[in-house]
C-alpha cells in the first residue's frame, strides 16, 4: 500500500456565506484547498488514470456543493465540501479541507480568514 495525498490548491468559488445576513446576501470570494487521502499504489504501478481518484471531478463536486445555498459559517461550508469530496470516489479514505475567505469582514488589516476540517470516511 502506498498511502498518499492528492492535493488541489486554490479552487476559487463565489458563495453566499457569512454572518450577518447582509454579508451572506452578497457573493463572497473563497479559495478551497483539498487534500484527498488515497492509496496511490495502483496508479503508481500502472500509470493509468483509472487507478486513481479524479481530482477534476472532486473539484467540480466541491464547487457545486459549496455554491448551492447560503450558509452562515465557514465551518459549515468546510463540512459541505468534505462530504462532497468523499462522495465522489470510495477510494478516498479521508479529506482535509481548508476554506479561505479572501475578503473577511474584519476591522483590521487581515489578508484572509480560514477554517480547516479533516473528515474520515465512516
Amino acid at each position: 500500500m502506498s498511502q498518499g495525498e492528492i492535493l488541489v490548491h486554490g479552487l476559487r468559488v463565489l458563495a453566499h456565506v457569512g454572518v450577518p445576513e447582509a454579508e451572506r446576501a452578497q457573493l463572497q470570494p473563497l479559495s478551497i484547498d483539498l487534500a484527498l487521502h488515497v492509496d496511490l499504489s495502483d496508479a503508481a504501478r500502472s500509470d493509468d488514470v483509472a487507478d486513481t481518484v479524479d481530482y477534476g471531478a472532486v473539484s467540480v463536486a466541491v464547487a457545486d456543493a459549496v455554491t448551492a445555498g447560503p450558509v452562515a459559517l465557514l465551518e459549515r461550508l468546510a463540512a459541505v465540501a468534505a462530504d462532497a469530496a468523499l462522495a465522489v470516489d470510495q477510494r478516498t479514505s479521508a479529506v482535509t479541507v481548508t476554506v479561505t475567505k479572501l475578503r473577511p469582514p474584519i476591522p483590521r488589516d487581515v489578508a484572509a480568514s480560514a477554517v480547516r476540517l479533516h473528515r474520515e470516511r465512516a
